[in-house]
């Protein structure tokens, strides 16, 4: 087993400093994720809330506090999971939004595939997440 070596200052600093721009990121294809079909809002939230608990507690408390954002991730935190019920409204909207999104872009099949393939991804991420009844 090799020897632990301390972290100085400005290695720890560095690697806050990623944590908030990885959370910064994941927050802003979050929030993207809301508008965009089959781009999934709450992973990337509660990657972004993670990246933040760890680097910047005034980031993540801003993060719980926020009345939109704020309850995901508190219920995320208390229990690591999401509701079955949370999960089907998930992937079914982002079901219907991608299905209208490749229907809007008829003749456009590398569009339309595109679109489908993210949506795929993104039905598969939500589905990953531990689930619990209620």
């Amino acid at each position: 087993m090799e020897p632990r070596i301390p972290r100085t200052s400005r290695s720890l600093a560095l690697h806050k400093a990623l944590l908030v721009a990885a959370g910064s990121i994941a927050l802003g294809l979050g929030l993207l994720g809301v508008i965009l079909p089959g781009l999934p809002t709450t992973p990337f939230v509660l990657l972004a809330a993670a990246c933040f608990a760890k680097a910047s507690p005034r980031l993540h408390q801003r993060i719980v506090a926020n009345p939109l954002l704020g309850p995901m991730v508190r219920d995320w935190e208390a229990n690591r999971s999401l509701p079955l019920k949370v999960k089907r409204i998930a992937i079914g909207s982002m079901a219907i939004m991608v299905g209208l999104s490749a229907w809007h872009f008829a003749g456009r099949p590398w569009l339309q595939g595109a679109l489908i393939a993210l949506g795929v991804i993104g039905a598969v991420v939500v589905g990953r997440i531990p689930t619990r009844q209620k």
